[in-house]
């Protein structure tokens, strides 16, 4: 019944174009925008006067939603449930997006949110390095220069001001730049690694999906048992409630922000999905300066300017090529091959 009346709205919406874009642009906005508030107030705010400090919760907790909705969706659309691949594809694509997911939430203890949504829009560079490394890729000089003017912007931003978080003592901004570091070569090498093991494997995305996050599960709880954490963040979470909550809802706001991802990639393809994104990362580092209390220096709004401008250049100029060749998906092609692709659900921060 659920799903019939979703579908009669879908087909209403998809008849008004416009109407269709602002669904799709606000969806993807409105839900990453909410995760990244949600993201700064559990690892950077304190309940009840604790800090919270169990990063790989926050992992476990967004992937089990993420199976439950992708193995709903699979039976929903009778789609396959058993596995495609080899169980050890799975296994491999979910340790580089556990760690990478990782060192993105555990940033947060020793940087500020802007620092860290702008470190991620550097991801295109490991991307490069791992495609040039891993599947040979070639990329041409407008590509180099986005990314070194992406490198430059960030470099401007760090050095020009404050990067600590509020919380963090005053030495461990550098050890929260290696973090970012580390999530950006893990992401990259998720994106790069994802393609290759799952070439040649008729699945769909929502099977990838479930049997991925179910391992990166598995992981998460092993790494809170051999830490000895588990029964801590219980703990925490039961003289907390507000925390699951926030938990909980951040969790499900990046599960259906990649629905909103995957569905307008699907219908208006890599252009339209890139400038959004890229327009989500600057609402968001605007709202956690004014929510979060994060005052910039002149020279990281020159530097968040730079790296923006570089992004929308880079969107722009593939359009014009689009438009002049009339051959989108050579464009969404290309645009895969920059990480500008359909990012593993749970992994939406992307914009994992």
């Amino acid at each position: 019944m659920v799903l019939a009346l979703f579908d009669q709205m879908m087909v209403k919406l998809k008849a008004n174009d416009k109407a269709h874009v602002a669904f799709c642009v606000s969806g993807i906005i409105g839900c990453l925008v909410c995760y990244g508030v949600l993201q700064e107030r559990i690892m950077q705010e304190p309940f009840g006067g604790e800090r919270f400090s169990y990063s790989l919760l926050l992992v476990l907790c967004n992937r089990v939603v993420t199976v439950i909705v992708a193995a709903g969706l699979l039976v929903a659309n009778g789609q396959e449930l058993a596995p495609v691949a080899p169980p050890q594809a799975y296994a491999a694509v979910s340790v580089s997006n556990v760690v990478a997911t990782f060192c993105q939430y555990e940033a947060l203890k020793h940087v500020s949110f802007p620092v860290q949504t702008l470190g991620k829009c550097a991801k295109m560079i490991p991307v490069m390095i791992w495609g040039s490394v891993i599947m040979r890729k070639k990329y041409n000089s407008k590509d180099y220069g986005v990314a070194a003017a992406v490198t430059l912007g960030c470099s401007l931003f760090i050095m020009t001001g404050e990067v600590t978080s509020k919380h963090a003592g005053s030495n461990s901004s550098m050890f929260g730049v290696m973090l970012m570091m580390g999530y950006l070569a893990f992401d990259g090498f998720t994106s790069t690694f994802q393609d290759k093991l799952f070439k040649g494997y008729q699945m769909t995305i929502f099977n990838q999906i479930m049997y991925v996050q179910a391992f990166s599960a598995g992981f998460s709880t092993l790494g809170l048992i051999s830490a000895g954490q588990l029964g801590d963040a219980i703990s925490f979470v039961m003289r907390h409630p507000d925390a699951l909550g926030s938990i909980l809802t951040l969790s499900a706001a990046a599960t259906i922000g990649q629905l909103f991802i995957s569905h307008t990639i699907k219908t208006y393809g890599a252009l339209l999905f890139a400038t959004v994104m890229t327009t989500r990362q600057f609402i968001s580092i605007l709202l956690s300066c004014i929510l979060f209390a994060h005052p910039l220096s002149l020279g990281q709004w020159v530097g968040t300017v730079v790296v923006f401008g570089a992004l929308y250049y880079k969107t722009l100029s593939k359009k014009a090529e689009s438009s002049g060749e009339h051959n989108p998906a050579k464009t969404l092609a290309s645009d895969t091959e920059l990480g500008e692709k359909e990012p593993l659900v749970g992994g939406v921060d992307g914009t994992k």
